[in-house]
């Protein structure tokens, strides 16, 4: 954690942020549950266990400073929350299945989907500089647990 803690550090220092004991914590919480995709609120709860005097609106306003400076992604999914994920640079850039009913957020990362996204570049001449592809559908414990199993999404 540290090496990541600098990095981010670095970042805000060369944009003249501090890294506040606030921005600290938010980071802390976030590189220590980087599988996760955060609500707002539910980092506000989070970071309430480490640091009770933090409040949302610091949260709002942190989380609006790291988008801008690239140390977050703000992902909207159709639901009613904004979600948020650490950027972690050493990770390989990755996709996400959404799950309709819990709001499930899986990553998933595929080599083909790249291989289609240099053929594209190739083809229409056209230079690629980010892109976002999201899957929508049913995890195994809604398909599971629902009355009429694998019926809820259509399939039987």
């Amino acid at each position: 954690m540290p090496g990541l803690m600098n990095k981010y550090e670095r970042i805000l220092s060369e944009n003249n942020y501090k890294l506040t004991s606030q921005r600290r914590d938010v980071i802390k919480v976030l590189i220590e549950n980087r599988e996760k995709h955060f609500s707002a609120d539910r980092l506000y709860q989070e970071v309430q266990n480490i640091n009770s005097d933090i409040g949302l609106a610091t949260i709002y306003r942190n989380l609006e400073i790291f988008c801008e400076l690239g140390i977050v992604h703000m992902l909207e999914f159709d639901s009613k929350f904004k979600h948020y994920e650490l950027v972690d640079f050493e990770e390989e850039h990755h996709h996400h299945l959404i799950c309709l009913n819990c709001d499930k957020i899986l990553e998933f990362s595929d080599e083909d989907l790249e291989e289609f996204e240099r053929r594209l570049e190739k083809e229409y001449s056209f230079t690629t500089v980010d892109h976002h592809l999201k899957f929508y559908g049913y995890c195994d414990e809604c398909k599971t647990d629902s009355p009429g199993g694998d019926e809820k999404n259509g399939s039987k």
